[in-house]
């Protein structure tokens, strides 16, 4: 592409590290905690990428409007912040990446719907804190991801313009996000995709089958 890319930010769950084993791990403790039956991961994964409400929804079978959700759902972020790296781990490729990126001074950070009570020590567990440019949380301004504002605050926080960045992401809402934001988007098909999500209408510039599919999209 012609333009010189100075920044390229990720979203986190799905994208940038694959976080559904302790999240799965978290859900079904707390299932059991309540003797509910457990959940196949296979069919916890595709729904991390929307957060808690969404896995306790999926797990309990209820909706938030229940009395009991909130309760569910406060053991079930206590269980996984206290297993917040047990298994989580970079997608294979994405170490190499920001190596490289790093490598010819081009910036990356972290533009997630996480809260930073989640994010900083899940960061911080996989030594990623020093190494971001930024890192934008779903508690760090009023809005969140569909809204531009968190990545538009993450090319001021890193010092380029929306058209020299690149926002990667696996959900519809990270893909939006950053097209109203006016960036490069890369849809990541690695990532936590459910069955009934089609990548191909999200209007991504790109999709991507592994991190390292970055690099073509950077003029160096």
């Amino acid at each position: 592409m012609s333009v010189m890319i100075k920044t390229v930010l990720f979203d986190l769950d799905g994208t940038l590290a694959d976080t559904a084993p302790d999240l799965a791990y978290a859900l079904n403790e707390t299932l059991k905690l309540n003797d509910k039956p457990e959940l196949d991961y296979e069919e916890i994964r595709p729904h991390v990428s929307h957060g808690g409400i969404a896995l306790v929804k999926l797990g309990f079978k209820m909706e938030p409007e229940h009395p009991d959700f909130e309760t569910y759902r406060d053991q079930f972020l206590s269980i996984y912040k206290s297993n917040i790296a047990s298994q989580t781990r970079l997608f294979v490729g994405m170490d190499e990446l920001l190596v490289q990126l790093e490598q010819q001074n081009i910036h990356w950070g972290v533009v997630t719907n996480k809260p930073s009570w989640l994010t900083d020590p899940l960061m911080d567990a996989l030594s990623l804190t020093q190494r971001a440019a930024c890192i934008i949380s779903g508690d760090t301004l009023s809005e969140r991801k569909p809204h531009p504002a968190p990545i538009l605050y993450a090319c001021q926080q890193t010092g380029a313009e929306p058209h020299e960045c690149i926002y990667v992401g696996d959900a519809q809402r990270d893909i939006e996000a950053g097209n109203r934001a006016g960036l490069t988007t890369l849809a990541a098909l690695f990532g936590y995709i459910e069955e009934d999500d089609d990548p191909t209408l999200w209007q991504a510039d790109a999709m991507i089958n592994n991190p390292l599919e970055v690099l073509n999209w950077l003029n160096i």
